[in-house]
This record gives C-alpha cells, sequence and structure tokens, in this order.
C-alpha cells in the first residue's frame, strides 16, 4: 500500500485543526461520565471526590487537546490520569464498592487507551505544523 505524500499532508492538516479529533472528544465524554457516576453509584466521600476531580481533569484534558491538538503534552497528561483512575480504587480504599470500583478501572483502561491512541496523532499533528512555520 502506498501512500502519497499529499495524502500524508492532508491527513496532517485535518488532525492539525482545532476540535476534530474524536479520541478528545472521547476523552472529553469519558471524562464527564466518570466524574457524574458519582451520582449514580454507591461510593464514600473519597471515592465520590476522587472519581469527580480525576473524571473533571480527563474531560479538562480533552477539551485542551481539541483546543490545540499539536500539543503532544495532553495526551501524555492523559495516560497519567488514566493511570491514576485505575489505581484509585487500591489507593483511596473503595475497592469494595464494586460500582464506583469498576467505574474506576473501566474508566482508567479507556482513558489510557484513547490517550494511546491519540498520542501518535498529537504527534503527526504537531511535527506537521512545527513543518509549517
Amino acid at each position: 500500500m502506498e501512500v502519497s505524500h499529499k495524502g500524508v499532508v492532508r491527513e496532517v492538516v485535518r488532525m492539525a485543526k482545532a476540535w476534530t479529533r474524536w479520541q478528545d472528544w472521547a476523552e472529553v465524554v469519558l471524562g464527564v461520565v466518570i466524574a457524574l457516576s458519582t451520582l449514580v453509584v454507591s461510593t464514600s466521600t473519597a471515592a465520590a471526590w476522587t472519581m469527580a476531580v480525576l473524571g473533571v481533569l480527563v474531560a479538562l484534558d480533552g477539551l485542551w487537546s481539541l483546543a490545540a491538538p499539536g500539543m503532544v503534552a495532553g495526551e501524555w497528561i492523559q495516560l497519567v490520569l488514566g493511570v491514576l483512575l485505575f489505581i484509585a480504587p487500591w489507593v483511596m480504599g473503595y475497592t469494595a464498592m464494586n460500582g464506583a470500583a469498576w467505574t474506576s478501572w473501566v474508566g482508567g483502561v479507556l482513558t489510557v487507551v484513547l490517550g494511546a491512541i491519540a498520542l501518535p496523532v498529537a504527534n503527526l499533528a504537531h511535527k506537521g505544523m512545527a513543518g509549517s512555520h
């Protein structure tokens, strides 16, 4: 499969456009779902605060990545937030609260996966933007 230079350039330009990457929109939605899940699952105070804060941070980082698609740091932050969300039930002591714990575990894995998918895309957008100066 041969890819033309023009096709690659077009794809980089598309990825560098703000507010267009599906990965970042998915991160925003996921963060909101995690933050709001504390309203429907049984939690402790520590679990509720942990999930709400991490969920909001995931959503805000997704918005940051949408606004500045060439900022690779946002995707690394997303990966770190996903790991923190995944380990939160053990660290904050809410593994016995099935709804909260599973929301954190699944949300953490999905956050890491989305960040990992978006990382090479952000790198390409960054390189494409650097080459256009």
